[in-house]
C-alpha cells in the first residue's frame, strides 16, 4: 500500500489510461456506480469520472485486474517489462508509474513513489527556469527604465530652463497687460455711463412703441377674425349648395340615361314634323318603375329602387335589428346587419347610412365600419328617428332616397320629405338573400 496519496500527475495518467480501456468491457463487467459513464467517450469518462474511476480502482480488485487485464493487451511490452521488475529507460515515469499502479507488479509502491519525486523534480526545475526567465526579464526592465528615467531627466532639466525663460517673459509681458487694464477699466466705465443713458432713452422709446403695436395688433386680429369669419361663412354655404347642386345634377343625369335604357329610345334620325300622328310614349316615374308587378314585401323592390341613379338607402339600425335578431346583444345586432349592408353596398353600388340610436350610450361605441356603410350615431337629446329625418332633409329634391324602418312616424315623417319608406322585413329577406 502507498503511504501517501497518489502523486496528480500519475492520477492523472491512472484515470486517462483507464477511461481508454472501460470500453472494451461489457456493462455487466463494471461497477455499478460506473455503469452510467459506459456510453461516454474517453475524454468525457474522463472529465465527469474521473473520481469513480479511482476510487473503483482503488477499492475493486476485480475492476482493477480486468483494467490490468486491457493494459496488457494494449501495452504489452512495457507491462512484461514492469513484470520482470526492468522497466524501459526511456518510458515516461509517469506513465510507469500508472501502468505499475494498476498493474501492481513486485514493489509497484517504489514506481509510483519514484514517479512522484520525479514529477516534483520536474515541476521544481521548470520554477526554476522559468524563475531564471523573469529575473533576466526584470532586469533588463529595470536597465530600460533606468536609461527612460536618465533621459527624461535630462529633457526635464531642458524643459525647466526654457520654463524659466518664458516665465520672465510672461511677467513682463503681464506688467504690460496689468497697466494696459488699469485704462481699459477707466475707459469702461465711462462707456457703461454712456450705455446706461443710451438704454434709459431706448427703454422709454420702447415702451411707447410696444403699446402701439398691442393696440395695432388687436386691431389686425380683429381685422383677420372678421375676414375669415366671413370667409368661412360664404366657404360652408357654398359647399354645401355646390354639393346638393352637383348631387341633383348627377341623379338627373343618372336618371337620363336610365331612362334613355329602359325606354330603349332608338336615335333621332327623323325630324319631329315627321312624327306628328304618333303617338308619343308614356313616361314613367322612378317610383312607377320600382313598383310595377312587385308587392311591397318583395325583396326585387328593393333591387329595383336602389337601382335607380344615385340612390340613398338609409337604414334604422336598431329598428331593423330588434325586428330580426332581437335576442342578440346590441354590439352583435350591429355588426351583423352592418356586414349585410356591406355586401348589399357592394352589389348595388348605391349609398347606404346606417342610423343607430346613440342618446343612451355611457361611452363612444368603438366601431369600424365596413367599406361602403357610412355608420351615424344621435347625439344626446337627438332620437335616431330626428337624425333619419335630418338625413333626408339633407338630400336635394329629386334624389332617390329610400328608408328602412317599421315605425309609422318614422315612414310618415320621411314620406312627406319625399322619400320612399320600406319595412324593414323587407331589407331583412333581402340580406338573407346575400
Amino acid at each position: 500500500m502507498l503511504d501517501r496519496p497518489l502523486p496528480e500527475g500519475v492520477r492523472r495518467r491512472v484515470v486517462a489510461l483507464t477511461a481508454e480501456s472501460f470500453g472494451a468491457l461489457t456493462l455487466a463487467e463494471l461497477p455499478p456506480p460506473l455503469r452510467q459513464y459506459a456510453r461516454f467517450t474517453p475524454t468525457r469518462r474522463a472529465k465527469f469520472a474521473g473520481n469513480a474511476m479511482a476510487a473503483a480502482l482503488e477499492s475493486d480488485a476485480v475492476f482493477r485486474q480486468r483494467i490490468a487485464g486491457k493494459l496488457r493487451e494494449a501495452q504489452t511490452e512495457l507491462a512484461e517489462a514492469l513484470e520482470h521488475g526492468t522497466p524501459p529507460a526511456a518510458a515516461d515515469p509517469l506513465d510507469v508509474a500508472a501502468a505499475a499502479y494498476v498493474l501492481r507488479p513486485e514493489g509497484w509502491t517504489k514506481l509510483v513513489a519514484a514517479a512522484g519525486e520525479e514529477a516534483q523534480r520536474a515541476r521544481a526545475e521548470r520554477a526554476g527556469e522559468e524563475a531564471e526567465r523573469e529575473l533576466a526579464r526584470l532586469r533588463e526592465e529595470l536597465a530600460q527604465a533606468r536609461g527612460e528615467a536618465r533621459t527624461e531627466a535630462d529633457r526635464i532639466r531642458v524643459d525647466l530652463d526654457a520654463a524659466r525663460k518664458e516665465n520672465e517673459s510672461l511677467r513682463r509681458k503681464l506688467r504690460s497687460a496689468l497697466s494696459d487694464v488699469k485704462r481699459g477699466e477707466a475707459a469702461v466705465r465711462k462707456a457703461e455711463a454712456a450705455v446706461a443713458d443710451v438704454r434709459d432713452r431706448a427703454a422709454t422709446e420702447k415702451t411707447a412703441a410696444d403699446s402701439e403695436v398691442r393696440r395695432l395688433k388687436a386691431r389686425i386680429a380683429e381685422a383677420e377674425t372678421a375676414l375669415e369669419t366671413s370667409r368661412r361663412s360664404a366657404r360652408e354655404g357654398r359647399s354645401v349648395e355646390d354639393m346638393r347642386l352637383r348631387l341633383l345634377l348627377d341623379t338627373v343625369l343618372d336618371a337620363a340615361q336610365g331612362l334613355r335604357r329602359e325606354l330603349a329610345l332608338p336615335p333621332a334620325s327623323v325630324h319631329p314634323a315627321d312624327t306628328v300622328e304618333a303617338v308619343a310614349p308614356g313616361r314613367m316615374t322612378p317610383k312607377d318603375i320600382a313598383t310595377r308587378a312587385l308587392s311591397e314585401m318583395d325583396p326585387a323592390l328593393l333591387d329595383q329602387l336602389l337601382a335607380l341613379p344615385q340612390a340613398h338607402l338609409v337604414v334604422d339600425g336598431y329598428n331593423v335589428t330588434k325586428t330580426g335578431y332581437p335576442t342578440m346583444p346590441l354590439d352583435k345586432q350591429r355588426l351583423r346587419l352592418l356586414g349585410g349592408l356591406a355586401v348589399l353596398a357592394a352589389q348595388t353600388g348605391a349609398e347606404m347610412t346606417c342610423v343607430f340610436d346613440g342618446a343612451e350610450l355611457a361611452a363612444p361605441v368603438l366601431l369600424a365600419p365596413p367599406r361602403g356603410v357610412r355608420v351615424l350615431f344621435s347625439k344626446p337629446g337627438v332620437t335616431a328617428d330626428e337624425l333619419i329625418r335630418q338625413l333626408v332633409r339633407a338630400e336635394p329634391p329629386g334624389r332617390p332616397v329610400v328608408v328602412v324602418s317599421t315605425d309609422r312616424e318614422v315612414a310618415d315623417g320621411v314620406a312627406k320629405a319625399g322619400a320612399r319608406p320600406v319595412a324593414s322585413a323587407l331589407l331583412l329577406k333581402r340580406l338573407a338573400r346575400t
